[in-house]
């Protein structure tokens, strides 16, 4: 897959996730405060029209109780007593017309002189009828909020009507006064939205390192495809030692469900095998570890997963910026565990390779020895002929004939088990190069395909490598191997004269790596013992071990019925 460019090198028109999401929050934040602005602009005016009508009508009713009024509209000239009076109310009070008015509508004051005499504009009838009202209405002044109250007589007669009121004009202007507090309110929202906006940007830009949503979505389906398209196992396990993801072919490998079709989960409770999960839980960093399942052989590497680098100098374009991008490096570094990834390699098959080899390699040694035991001996042949001993020569050649012979069939008597005892004979042949004494016991009969004949030959070859190895440091450099088939169980014992084992830590032993030799783990017999408890795990066997002045092993194996058709060669069935 090509590397991406970084976002600071990007062509033009393409915006990453964050980018777009911050441009797109800061327009909402704009448009939601425009509204909000405007709504309360309305709301304010609103309740300055309802607070304006509120306050005239107060005026207006105390002006038509005053017994001044009262007095001054039954008068003779009214309008030369109550203009004076009006100006002077327009002048204390907070209002722009105070009209005093005849039924007939005759004004008696007027902010205007030239208005006295004329009929007043706007609506009287509630006014006659003796109820107060408020009402915007153009009038000569302009549009304005005004209130009408009717002025009594001592008798409830209407006599007159006082309307005050205030042009809208004057309303806007008040209004206009609180709209710079209004303008800065909305102008803080959008710095502190666009603030936030721009903090949650740089978080998401950190955490999507700084993809546009299209390349995220091309990534998810090229690493989705990839991640199943793996011959290799895959597993993803989060800092909280939660397995999160694992592919197709892990799934095969660890015997876990279909590969999502498992929500996170701890490793703990998964069933693993006990190295893996110990693996997989430490976080630790591992490279080509083996560990073994119950039917398999797995290499294993674990690296802790990191942050890509984004480009710092972007970021730090100064010349100062290596300091700054090697402490942004470490802060990184130390930073929170994002988890780990592993690989699983399936090495079961190269194992099982490697086992042939052994048993190849073994076979020829052993031919090496007997062919260079068997040149010495011709050469003493050669030599008695030539000395003209030529009875004594027949004699000892017959006798080495007839030594080999029987311990061929003292095997072949002993086990009857092809493929146990073509092992053993080799077994035989490199105990004698290494002077090593092997002794050999048998009892019973082993049924024709009653044991898988690789796990057999896995959990005999690897008990006797390994007391071959711990004999070889005695005195006595001895090994005895007892084959017992009775009951329907096969009971393989193999002691050696070595130094013994610590059955304190016999799990430690048989642990991938482990030994029982004093001096720790060589030449891969600690594998060697791992695959005799996987065998005997796979056979439904149990695996025991003492220290009696060496090492005893003992494996116990229960012995399947034969089936009709069965290989006698042992060949495996299916187990």
């Amino acid at each position: 897959m090509a590397a991406r460019a970084h976002p600071a090198t990007a062509p033009r028109g393409t915006y990453s996730l964050a980018t777009r999401l911050f441009l797109a929050q800061l327009l909402l934040v704009a448009l939601v405060t425009a509204a909000l602005s405007m709504t309360s602009y309305a709301t304010a005016q609103s309740r300055a029209q309802e607070a304006t009508g509120a306050r005239v009508l107060s005026i207006a009713e105390t002006l038509a109780n005053d017994p001044f009024v009262v007095q001054a509209v039954v008068s003779s000239d009214p309008s030369a007593r109550l203009q004076p009076y009006a100006r002077k109310i327009t002048a204390m009070a907070p209002v722009d017309f105070v009209t005093i008015m005849a039924p007939d509508r005759t004004r008696y004051t007027h902010p205007n002189p030239r208005e006295l005499g004329r009929h007043y504009i706007g609506s009287i009838d509630s006014a006659l009828a003796g109820h107060s009202q408020i009402e915007e209405y153009v009038g000569t002044l302009g549009p304005s909020v005004r209130a009408i109250a009717p002025v009594f007589d001592d008798g409830g007669t209407v006599v007159a009507m006082v309307a005050v009121g205030v042009t809208l004009q004057t309303l806007s202007l008040t209004q206009a006064a609180a709209l710079p507090a209004i303008l800065w309110v909305a102008f803080g929202a959008v710095v502190l939205g666009g603030i936030g906006s721009w903090m949650l940007s740089r978080y998401l830009r950190r955490v999507t390192l700084g993809f546009g949503p299209e390349e995220l979505r091309s990534l998810f389906a090229y690493y989705d495809s990839a991640l199943h398209s793996l011959r290799e196992g895959l597993v993803l396990v989060d800092e909280k030692a939660r397995l999160v993801l694992y592919n197709d072919q892990a799934a095969d490998l660890l015997g876990l469900p279909p590969a999502g079709a498992l929500k996170p989960a701890p490793v703990a409770s998964l069933g693993l095998p006990e190295t893996v999960a110990e693996l997989f839980a430490s976080g630790r960093r591992a490279a080509d570890e083996i560990h073994l399942t119950r039917d398999r052989i797995l290499v294993i590497s674990q690296q802790r997963a990191a942050q890509p680098d984004t480009g710092p100098t972007a970021r730090f374009p100064f010349r100062w910026a290596p300091a700054l991008r090697r402490g942004a490096s470490n802060a990184r570094a130390a930073s929170a565990y994002l988890g780990t990834v592993a690989t699983l390699r399936d090495h079961t098959e190269l194992q099982a390779l490697t086992g042939e080899l052994e048993s190849m390699k073994t076979l020829s040694e052993a031919l090496r020895a007997q062919t260079h035991e068997h040149a010495n001996r011709l050469h003493t042949v050669a030599t008695m002929i030539e000395l003209g001993r030529e009875r004594e020569a027949l004699d000892f050649a017959v006798q080495d004939r007839q030594e080999s012979q029987r311990l061929t069939d003292e095997v072949v008597q002993s086990i009857d088990e092809p493929f146990l005892t073509a092992l053993m004979i080799g077994k035989a042949a490199q105990a004698h190069e290494r002077g090593i004494r092997l002794t050999m016991t048998a009892s019973g009969e082993l049924p024709p395909g009653s044991l898988d004949a690789r796990d057999l030959v896995t959990v005999t070859g690897n008990l006797l490598d390994n007391a071959f190895d711990a004999a070889a440091t005695s005195e006595l450099r001895s090994v005895w191997a007892d084959f017992s088939a009775a009951d329907g169980v096969l009971i393989i014992s193999v002691a050696d004269s070595g130094p013994g084992v610590d059955t304190e830590h016999l799990d430690e032993i048989f642990r991938l790596g482990g030994s029982s030799k004093t001096g720790g783990p060589a030449g891969g017999r600690g594998l060697g013992l791992a695959l005799v408890r996987q065998a005997v795990a796979r056979l439904d066997g149990t695996l025991d071990v003492e220290s009696d002045g060496g090492a005893i092993f003992t494996v116990t194996l229960p012995l399947l019925p034969q089936l009709p058709g069965a290989d006698p060669s042992g060949a495996p069935h299916g187990r």
